[in-house]
């Protein structure tokens, strides 16, 4: 087994550096150390978590060039999306300082008692596995929440995006949070799943994979600690005869090849009434074709590699198995390396993985239907849940959708995405659990009912 994690530039395969894994003796330490700092953290005052919070955010502001560089280096992303990422980390600090205290405030309960109502504990130490995809965003959505209800995190970061990882636990440490607060593993899963079992971790959220989590639930399940999931989606885009593709057709192109298409909530299925049909495609086809491929360090690429070369393979078969199928290649389908061409299919069929699986790259499969009834009987064929979106003028019958909608969100005349204001998470096979707003800062507490007698 190796004892080391190298770090690759997706774009041009140069190693950027090579991290040591900590070793076992190193884990129990980092583990021993948040669980004594837990018994210290969880009885600040939440202004003093919250003034902490604000220092992370001025940190995030003044280290901005630096870490989107670092994302971009690590992983791929255009630098331009790099710097959107951590400006929404920025926003979800800055919510939370002004909204902790009321969210994690005492709620008084009318009852025949003296005095009735809801505290809100931390837990402890809780344990987090995140993905590559938002190497900051995905982490910081769980870390501030979790930190600021008074609990400490142990992060498991993806291996390719080490960089970002401790760069995170400095920022925090930076900004004056005291040591074992946040602290990041250099680890494998294999470790990490011990580690799950061990009585000092009180919980586990995870983003990722169908498969993780499927896996890491179950170790959660046996030894009985709650678990938040957010894992795979396969988000419908319906676009009916009525859309104004004028107004909205760039946020439809952005909704599949942000990141390079490597995104959960992505639209990864565009259903599209007949009437407007082969107009989407060719202005979405067009849209597409003008985007600008490169170097995603320099401002003006607009798509780039995938963030690694496995995962180009991967998208490379599903989409191959959709053309023996029957499938037809509008644009794309080809590979060099970790570089996958946006591509657009149609013809596609519900037995293909193409709209069974997540396909996570720039692939945009399209549909035809006759109506919204049939757009949403095929929208809601998939064992994910995470997402939806509408284009139509006609709001009101939109409206009347959003109970046929079984995900976790649903917006009309928007791309699906993320906003601390607002929860977040999926159904079915997407997960569950919510992150963000107030449902994401209540996900790790102790929800403890208080009576006190006449």
């Amino acid at each position: 087994m190796s004892k080391n994690i190298t770090t690759i530039n997706p774009y041009n395969q140069k190693v950027i550096k090579v991290y040591d894994l900590d070793s076992s003796s190193q884990i129990e330490s980092k583990l021993k150390l948040a669980d004594d700092r837990f018994n210290t953290w969880k009885e600040k005052e939440i202004n003093e978590r919250t003034a902490l919070l604000t220092k992370v955010s001025n940190l995030l502001e003044e280290r901005i060039d630096f870490l989107s560089e670092l994302i971009t280096l690590e992983m791929g992303k255009p630098i331009n999306e790099s710097i959107a990422e951590i400006n929404k980390c920025i926003f979800l600090c800055d919510f939370y300082v002004v909204n902790a205290e009321a969210f994690l405030a005492d709620q008084i309960i009318e009852t025949d008692a003296r005095e009735s109502f809801i505290s809100y504990d931390p837990l402890g130490v809780i344990l987090a596995i995140m993905p590559w995809n938002f190497p900051f965003w995905q982490v910081f959505r769980f870390a501030v929440p979790t930190l600021t209800s008074g609990n400490v995190a142990l992060l498991k970061h993806a291996s390719n995006v080490s960089g970002c990882a401790l760069a995170i636990q400095e920022i925090f440490e930076d900004a004056g949070y005291p040591k074992g607060c946040f602290q990041t593993l250099l680890t494998n899963h294999k470790i990490i799943e011990t580690l799950l079992k061990d009585d000092k971790i009180k919980a586990v959220s995870l983003t990722g994979s169908e498969k993780a989590g499927r896996h890491i639930a179950k170790i959660a399940g046996e030894n009985l600690k709650k678990s938040v999931l957010e894992l795979g989606g396969n988000n419908a885009c319906i676009v009916l005869d009525d859309a104004d593709l004028d107004k909205y057709l760039d946020t439809m192109v952005k909704s599949r090849m942000q990141n390079t298409g490597q995104s959960c909530i992505a639209a990864k299925r565009f259903i599209v009434t007949k009437g407007i049909y082969d107009k989407f495609i060719g202005k979405f086809t067009k849209k597409v074709k003008d985007l600008n491929f490169g170097n995603p360090v320099e401002k003006d690429t607009e798509i780039a590699t995938l963030a690694r070369e496995d995962l180009a393979v991967d998208l490379e078969k599903q989409v191959n198995e959709a053309v023996i199928k029957g499938a037809k290649v509008i644009m794309g389908n080809k590979r060099d390396k970790a570089y996958f061409a946006p591509t657009i299919l149609t013809k596609v069929t519900e037995e293909m993985a193409v709209f069974k699986e997540e396909t996570f790259g720039p692939v945009a499969p399209i549909f035809k239907v006759d109506n919204l009834e049939e757009a949403l009987k095929l929208t809601t064929n998939s064992k994910f849940g995470l997402g939806t979106m509408l284009f139509t003028e006609n709001i009101e019958e939109a409206m009347h959708t959003i109970s046929k909608i079984p995900d976790g969100a649903f917006f009309i005349n928007e791309m699906v995405k993320s906003d601390p204001r607002l929860p977040f998470g999926g159904t079915k096979a997407s997960g569950f659990g919510r992150e963000l707003s107030i449902e994401g800062i209540r996900e790790f507490v102790n929800t403890k009912t208080v009576y006190i007698n006449k």
